[in-house]
């Protein structure tokens, strides 16, 4: 997609340090970062805190920040990092799989439960697969696209997503719970 003239020369302006133009993609991309980062952390206060962490970070990195390049794709692969260092320092309470959906022959008190081990067993994953596994397995996000935003190959994030699998699968049944 090419840009517009305008958003291209608001973008050299940005790489430049022009304060204005800053502030200028920050309205522009806040809630889309915002957005991004409540899919890995799940807390809407964590997720406004990182979204500030985020911006921080890209004024920061204003220089190395290429204005030909998608400014939406180079702010969610910064905020998926400030996610992924939060997930490996303070680890969320709890880890909403609202997409998550047992079979609906089952009892509730079962899915519930089931659910509720499921939560537990993604929250003890490394916080790289558990970022990789969200995306791919609760969000249902293309792996190419996850490889992107993430910044390593396809492989490895098929890779990860392997391991997270295996390791959600072993804890499930570790719990008499037939994954």
């Amino acid at each position: 997609m090419e840009l517009s003239e305008q958003q291209s020369e608001l973008l050299e302006q940005f790489a430049q340090g022009d304060l204005s133009a800053f502030e200028a993609l920050f309205r522009q991309f806040q809630s889309e970062v915002y957005r991004w980062i409540m899919r890995l952390v799940r807390d809407p206060s964590t997720a406004e805190d990182l979204t500030i962490e985020t911006f921080w970070r890209i004024y920061r990195s204003r220089a190395r920040f290429d204005s030909r390049r998608s400014f939406g794709a180079w702010a969610r692969r910064i905020a998926t990092n400030a996610a992924l260092d939060y997930l490996k320092t303070k680890r969320p309470e709890t880890v909403e799989l609202q997409d998550f959906h047992a079979s609906s022959a089952a009892n509730p008190a079962i899915q519930c439960d089931t659910r509720e081990h499921l939560e537990q067993a993604f929250r003890r994953l490394p916080a790289k697969l558990q970022i990789a596994a969200i995306l791919a397995l609760v969000e249902g996000q293309p792996h190419q696209e996850i490889a992107e935003v993430l910044g390593i190959s396809l492989g490895a994030v098929k890779l990860r997503v392997f391991r997270a699998s295996r390791l959600l699968r072993k804890e499930l049944e570790s719990k008499g719970i037939e994954p």
